[in-house]
């Protein structure tokens, strides 16, 4: 009961701050005190020009319900009923919260002994072995809010836009309460993880002297959005289903799209950034879904093949806005695959819970008499066989590439060091019969296939 009423005090002290002050003026001076209690009402998104930003929480947990009727019709209803599909779960949420009813979401509330533990590992959040899981459950729960908060104090970004400090809290929280907490690997987590990566990249030397603190906030707001509301299936099962976003986005990037679109409804319903000049707001909102977009795997070869163009011609200029942008794109797309790249726990652990989501997806695909989707048969795609075909054709070019970039830093070369040893060690895993023959490719047909190189860009990279 003490330290339950020490938060509320402190949290209470924070709010009596006028604007000013919490506009960047006073900066954190423990990491502990980026863990505070917000309550958060929903509001309404208020009408702004530029970017159309689609309303929180309108992806919804797939309905089996519509699924089951729309794969025989080829329907997906009138509008009317998607309209109330879709904001049943965000009505039922907020009345639950203005009928005085608890939420599920664990508290915002740490023990001391988990305080200074997380406030341990906050001092080596630039480290490539930080445990993300270890954290998260120190955290309570609570890896990406607190993570972000830290990150945007120690880059001084608080101080540098002048953010309201509870403003950008209730914020990071709408993020992370927008992901889907039963998905096994597009979750809170998932984004925590991809923005401590993010973090560490920012930190390249060959990157690091030319960043901007807009080119910092950028990169760490897109790595913590940059899936946020993710359904815990691909796009390929999206169009099949005839999904409203599908037809919204006509097949494009249906995902990403949504996940730049969600953002930016967060942005401005939480107001965040509503003190900056209109100008500099739509450039935010423009490069974050330039950013987030970049993240569509069926892009892989697109930047890639830009990416080797610059380091052959030499031509990359990072004081060009237009050339940093473009290398904090190819940060993002490494931070997001980079779980190959950590160490053997931790990739083991992530590999499994991406094959997971895939499998349950196949499993949604066998009951509803739809076709099973690449990767996502349990019976004949294993963990071995599609981690090893996915380091081979999509992680080790594009980390090739980037220690290329980066001078080959001693991050770089950490990296590519884990990811030849995870590989042999999927390898090591195989059945018998599917082991490598001496040239390293498979013997069977499947993954390390020309084959699997299509089947795992047209999905969702594990």
């Amino acid at each position: 009961m003490l330290f339950l009423s020490t938060c509320a005090s402190v949290y209470q002290e924070v709010l009596s701050l006028d604007v000013k002050k919490r506009c960047g003026e006073i900066l954190f001076e423990n990491p502990d005190q980026n863990v505070k209690c917000v309550c958060m009402l929903d509001v309404r998104l208020r009408g702004q020009t530029g970017v159309p930003a689609e309303r929180r929480g309108s992806y919804p947990f797939i309905d089996f319900r519509l699924l089951n009727n729309t794969t025989h019709s080829g329907e997906i209803g009138t509008k009317k009923k998607v309209k109330r599909l879709l904001s049943f779960q965000r009505y039922f949420h907020a009345s639950r919260l203005l009928r005085g009813i608890i939420p599920q979401a664990p508290l915002h509330l740490l023990d001391e002994d988990y305080l200074g533990q997380a406030r341990h590992m906050l001092s080596k959040v630039g480290m490539w072995d930080f445990d993300i899981f270890l954290f998260d459950r120190l955290t309570n729960g609570n890896s990406l809010v607190t993570l972000l908060c830290h990150l945007f104090n120690t880059h001084g970004l608080i101080h540098h836009f002048k953010l309201d400090m509870v403003t950008l809290h209730r914020f990071l929280v709408m993020v992370q309460e927008d992901y889907h907490s039963q998905n096994p690997y597009h979750n809170a987590v998932h984004a925590a993880d991809v923005t401590q990566a993010m973090h560490c990249y920012l930190k390249e030397p060959k990157l690091a002297s030319f960043l901007t603190p807009l080119d910092i906030m950028l990169g760490l707001l897109a790595a913590a959005a940059h899936d946020v509301d993710h359904p815990g299936v691909n796009q390929p099962f999206l169009i099949k289903t005839n999904h409203h976003l599908a037809n919204l986005y006509q097949n494009m990037s249906v995902l990403e799209n949504h996940h730049w679109r969600s953002t930016i409804g967060m942005l401005r319903e939480s107001r965040l950034l509503a003190h900056l000049p209109k100008e500099m707001t739509q450039d935010i909102e423009q490069q974050l879904g330039s950013l987030i977009l970049a993240t569509d795997i069926n892009r892989q070869n697109e930047f890639l093949t830009r990416l080797k163009a610059h380091l052959h011609n030499k031509d990359l200029r990072l004081e060009e806005v237009h050339d940093r942008h473009f290398m904090l794109q190819i940060a993002l797309k490494c931070a997001d695959i980079c779980n190959p790249c950590r160490i053997w726990e931790m990739s083991k652990q992530w590999s499994e819970r991406v094959c997971e989501e895939f499998y349950r997806q196949g499993d949604l695909e066998q009951k509803f008499e739809l076709e099973i989707s690449p990767l996502c048969n349990q019976q004949k795609d294993s963990i071995p066989s599609i981690q090893i075909g996915f380091m081979t054709y999509i992680v080790e070019p594009l980390f090739r590439e980037w220690a290329h970039f980066t001078g080959h830093s001693a991050l770089s070369e950490s990296m590519l060091s884990h990811l030849a040893h995870n590989k042999a060690q999927w390898k090591s895993l195989l059945p018998k019969q599917h082991r490598t023959s001496g040239d390293g490719s498979p013997d069977h047909k499947g993954p390390g296939t020309e084959d699997e190189e299509q089947t795992v860009t047209e999905g969702d990279a594990p």
